[in-house]
């Protein structure tokens, strides 16, 4: 039953704080020991901890138990706040039920913030307003507040406020999660269709998709059908994240995990595409994928003509874990 499944998202604009609130989620449900508590546990790759930057989407799951004495089932995924990474958001959002609005009680509302916001309300998303780093000297919680509370067109006291550094407060958003945010609808029994949310590449199991089971369930020895590429794939392992990869037998309908699918590029398995059965197919895809519009343009040449292979196959290894980078080689008589 997906009564007890929760499935949300952090939006924030970059810096207001959204990595370490979602660690100290991860702390205040056991997810991580204290042992293994790390800052910004959920940004794994190097330059996110190196520049505090969210860059990929990733997802783990946490249990909870409410004042109501149920015990809940809540998936975290955490979404990029920069605005080059509005795709990524944009499949994030839709493996939701909810969303988490972070903003930081000392800047207020930012242009990123928005943007990401208008994609959860377009999304259908319930929205749980929350003001973050409510501690320091400089923050304003009561003035932007009422900001928030204008912008949602809600009371500004529903607005939770927060120190996710501190700790302050923070288990009001697990317990406005539970209350607030729909549970996914409960379709265990129709033909499967998970939504590809992101994807990464693992030299050991090939690109591993993560998926929300939006209808059916996965299970290990399934093979299965991508919608868009048309590949059938037997999955070399399917699982959840609690937070690292754990592998399981089966993934129901409204719960989020992953399939080590054992392709060799990310570009068999896209992100924003639905993944069926191969043996009995869903009739249609879920809605909304598209292949992604490139924001930013370069022309790399390399300074001496005989590295041109090695940046070949760096771009080739790049591409593998970023699915909306693509590239094709061309001359230029100045510079080679």
């Amino acid at each position: 039953m997906t009564q007890h499944i929760r499935n949300f998202c952090i939006i924030a604009h970059v810096d207001h704080g959204k990595s370490t609130l979602a660690d100290r989620l991860l702390q205040l449900t056991g997810a991580i020991s204290e042992r293994d508590m790390t800052d910004q546990a959920l940004d794994s790759m190097d330059l996110e901890k190196e520049k505090g930057v969210t860059i990929k989407a990733s997802a783990v799951r946490m249990y909870y138990t409410a004042k109501d004495n149920q015990r809940y089932e809540i998936n975290l995924i955490d979404t990029p706040g920069h605005v080059d990474f509005g795709y990524e958001v944009s499949r994030a959002l839709k493996a939701c039920e909810g969303a988490i609005l972070v903003v930081d009680a000392t800047q207020g509302i930012e242009a990123q913030t928005l943007a990401n916001l208008y994609q959860a309300l377009n999304a259908d998303l319930e929205i749980v307003p929350v003001i973050n780093k409510i501690d320091l000297p400089s923050a304003r919680p009561d003035e932007v507040a009422e900001d928030v509370g204008s912008l949602l067109g809600v009371d500004p006291d529903a607005v939770l406020r927060v120190s996710a550094k501190e700790g302050i407060n923070v288990e009001a958003i697990l317990e406005a999660i539970v209350e607030r945010v729909p549970p996914p609808k409960d379709a265990d029994n129709e033909p499967l269709r998970a939504l590809i949310f992101d994807a990464h590449y693992d030299s050991y199991k090939g690109v591993v998709a993560y998926v929300r089971v939006v209808e059916g369930t996965i299970k290990s020895n399934d093979v299965l059908r991508t919608f868009a590429t048309k590949m059938d794939l037997r999955p070399v392992e399917i699982g959840i994240f609690s937070p690292s990869m754990k592998p399981v037998d089966k993934i129901g309908s409204g719960e989020v995990g992953y399939i080590a699918t054992g392709f060799k590029t990310v570009h068999e398995c896209r992100v924003g595409d639905t993944i069926t059965v191969a043996s009995a197919p869903a009739a249609e895809p879920l809605p909304g994928y598209f292949t992604p519009k490139p924001m930013v343009f370069a022309g790399i040449y390399p300074v001496e003509a005989d590295d041109y292979t090695e940046l070949r196959e760096s771009l080739e290894k790049l591409q593998l874990n970023d699915a909306s980078l693509t590239f094709q080689p061309e001359t230029s008589q100045a510079l080679g």
